[in-house]
């Protein structure tokens, strides 16, 4: 039996510790927050309930995996779990809707050639069985397991390029490169884009493989944890409790201590040194690196409206750029709140979140750029235009608002994609130190998040 000290307790310090102490090993999580889940958070006031970070559930094959290792039960008997449908619904600045079925590839083609015309089903389709491509050549060296020594290329499968412009030099290809071969239109590109967008990634510049993003979600489905997704973080911490984790809250990890020849020893706290035969840490500048850039942060309006949730009400509607080259500009470029942006609207229809059945409980996400919130009086005033923003897309929540609360997340890390830049390896080289969560291998993500942990504790193995 080792002794192994896990150095956050956001889902990815849950995932590991419950997954090793499953394998033998005698667990410790030193936590410098009051609880567990990290971003995985929640807000409740005058009985409205939140989800503060993620929403909704995309590849829950990880955590369905997780608490069938580490507890041979289905993950469906520690939530409940339902898929989202439809998937999404989509309004665009010139006043087309999408909607969109969850996990069906044909239904998403009749949908966009309902919206955007005849073909335009059929051009997406093209474009994500190419995202299946990158799927299926990346699906193992990039999510399940470590970190390879060398970025790989991209995958993507470019089409052949026609007339002059198989004269030009062909460069990596890009995300903005595949939604050309959507056929020009503003709407299927503002689509596309969406995805990268929602992820932090700047839709100029993300490699081509990016498309695997729409690839997984319309093909593995959207789920919804009844209670929002903090149910799932309090079953994932209470499988630890049951494995025999020990969890040390209020205890921020000040170093890590290593011996003479670099070989790791423990952590340095304000009680003293705690010694372990392995740490891993999820915490930048405790073995990870601190980011080169601010990567993009999200910006949260939780809102508790007054009255019942519509029925046919969306769970999930987006609500698209007036502009999305000025928004592009404005979050990776300039550093500057976009003006009428992408705005991501979640309106789950759980009782669980709710005083009564006469509110509902809904939040606007927007993704942001990096770095500190705005002062209170500018972004009060930015959350007044984005409720207008979504008001003249038809969806005007203000006459129903009871209160609202905004909140800023400066930095949310990217998914690691071929093409492009990856997160830290899980076994970074010091003997006895291991990165897990969202700014190591293999990125930022939930499932990602999940992953790193699975594959660091393949890296320990059984005690």
């Amino acid at each position: 039996m080792a002794r192994i000290i896990v150095v956050g307790a956001g889902m990815g310090g849950l995932a590991a510790a419950s997954r090793l102490a499953t394998l033998g090993h005698r667990v410790t999580v030193l936590e410098a927050a009051g609880t567990h889940g990290g971003q995985v958070g929640a807000y409740r006031r005058d009985g409205f309930g939140f989800d503060t970070g993620p929403g909704l559930l995309a590849l829950p094959a990880v955590y369905r995996d997780l608490a069938l290792k580490t507890g041979r039960e289905p993950l469906e008997q520690l939530v409940g779990l339902r898929p989202v449908d439809p998937e999404s619904r989509h309004l665009f600045p010139d006043g087309t809707e999408l909607v969109l079925p969850n996990a069906s590839r044909g239904g998403v083609g009749q949908a966009l050639d309902t919206a955007f015309g005849a073909g335009a089903g059929e051009r997406w389709g093209e474009l994500v069985n190419r995202g299946r491509t990158v799927w299926e050549a990346t699906r193992r060296p990039l999510l399940e397991e470590p970190r390879p020594a060398v970025d790989p290329a991209d995958p993507y499968p470019v089409p052949p390029r026609r007339g002059l412009s198989r004269l030009l030099p062909r460069g990596r290809p890009t995300l903005a490169d595949a939604a050309r071969e959507l056929g020009g239109g503003p709407g299927p590109a503002a689509l596309l884009a969406e995805y990268a967008l929602r992820y932090g990634l700047d839709p100029r510049t993300a490699p081509a493989s990016a498309t695997v993003l729409p690839y997984m979600e319309q093909s593995f489905g959207v789920w919804y944890v009844d209670g929002g997704l903090r149910a799932l973080a309090d079953a994932v911490f209470a499988r630890c409790g049951e494995r025999g984790v020990e969890f040390r809250f209020g205890t921020p990890v000040r170093a890590l201590e290593t011996a003479a020849d670099g070989r790791g020893t423990g952590v340095r706290t304000d009680d003293g040194v705690l010694s372990a035969d392995a740490v891993l840490s999820a915490v930048p500048g405790l073995g990870l690196p601190e980011p080169a850039a601010p990567a993009p942060g999200r910006c949260t309006v939780l809102l508790a409206l007054d009255g019942a949730r519509p029925a046919g009400t969306a769970h999930r509607t987006v609500v698209h750029a007036a502009d999305p080259a000025a928004e592009a500009r404005a979050v990776f470029t300039d550093g500057t709140l976009p003006e009428r942006p992408t705005v991501q609207l979640l309106r789950p229809d759980d009782p669980a979140l709710l005083p009564g059945p006469d509110a509902e409980a809904a939040v606007l996400t927007v993704t942001v750029p990096g770095g500190p919130a705005p002062a209170a009086a500018a972004l009060d005033a930015w959350a007044d235009r984005l409720l207008s923003h979504l008001a003249a897309a038809g969806l005007d929540l203000r006459p129903r608002l009871r209160w609202r609360e905004t909140r800023w997340t400066p930095a949310v890390p990217v998914p690691a994609l071929a093409g492009g830049r990856l997160a830290a390896a899980n076994e970074p080289g010091p003997a006895g130190l291991y990165l897990i969560g969202a700014h190591a291998h293999p990125g930022g993500g939930l499932a990602r998040v999940g992953m790193s942990a699975s594959i660091t504790a393949g890296l320990l193995g059984p005690a």
